[in-house]
């Protein structure tokens, strides 16, 4: 996924945009783009966000995939915090998408424009205690749990992936071994929704811009 509309290997993509700042402002213009962008009969992309957050964390940015013409196809939210285990600091990058729109694989690392693959396969793996079993993560979203399975990732970071509203919703954590923190009680509750006046906004994340 880059800022351009076409990627030389997969053809057209849908734009990113990630305002450099972030703040009640930055995310109440990014709410207010997805409302006004959302089509007949289609529910406008959920903007994830873990609510209330985990203790010491913040939110750090938000993006959009998307233009004019197509609709806001994709959304992401990033925040940071203190990693689970006492590996000093963690980020997360929680991702909407809709089909085939590649938002969540790229901050994942890998290629292609979905994990549809390889959560087939997880679906059908072995259960716990076999040696071919996937790792699954345990969350909450707007109130229903919701299992999310690891799939590929670059080995500086974990990537889950799995469903809610009939879309693609990726988490994709750094180091790796801030995945754990999907083990805790997270909780995503959609800003599109509902922003809270209470939420806490941290430095700009350097991963939504892929700087880090």
């Amino acid at each position: 996924m880059h800022a351009e509309s076409r990627c030389p290997d997969c053809g057209p993509v849908a734009p990113l945009h990630v305002p450099e700042n972030i703040g009640a402002e930055i995310v109440a213009s990014v709410v207010e783009r997805i409302q006004s962008a959302a089509r007949p009969a289609q529910p406008p992309v959920p903007l994830w966000c873990p609510w209330p957050l985990p203790p010491g964390w913040t939110t750090t940015g938000v993006a959009w995939a998307g233009d004019d013409r197509i609709g806001v196809r994709a959304t992401a939210v990033a925040c940071a915090g203190p990693a689970p285990l006492g590996g000093g600091p963690a980020d997360l990058v929680f991702v909407a998408e809709e089909p085939g729109v590649g938002l969540g694989t790229r901050y994942a690392g890998v290629p292609g424009p979905d994990a549809g693959p390889e959560l087939a396969e997880a679906l059908t793996e072995p259960g716990p205690g076999h040696p071919g079993h996937v790792g699954r993560a345990g969350i909450r979203v707007a109130g229903h749990p919701t299992p999310l399975w690891l799939v590929s990732s670059l080995t500086d970071r974990s990537a889950y992936a799995g469903e809610a509203r009939g879309m693609w919703l990726y988490a994709i954590a750094w180091p790796a071994s801030a995945g754990h923190l999907l083990a805790e009680d997270v909780l995503l509750h959609d800003l599109v929704e509902w922003t809270p006046p209470e939420l806490v906004y941290g430095a700009p994340s350097p991963y939504l811009h892929g700087k880090a």
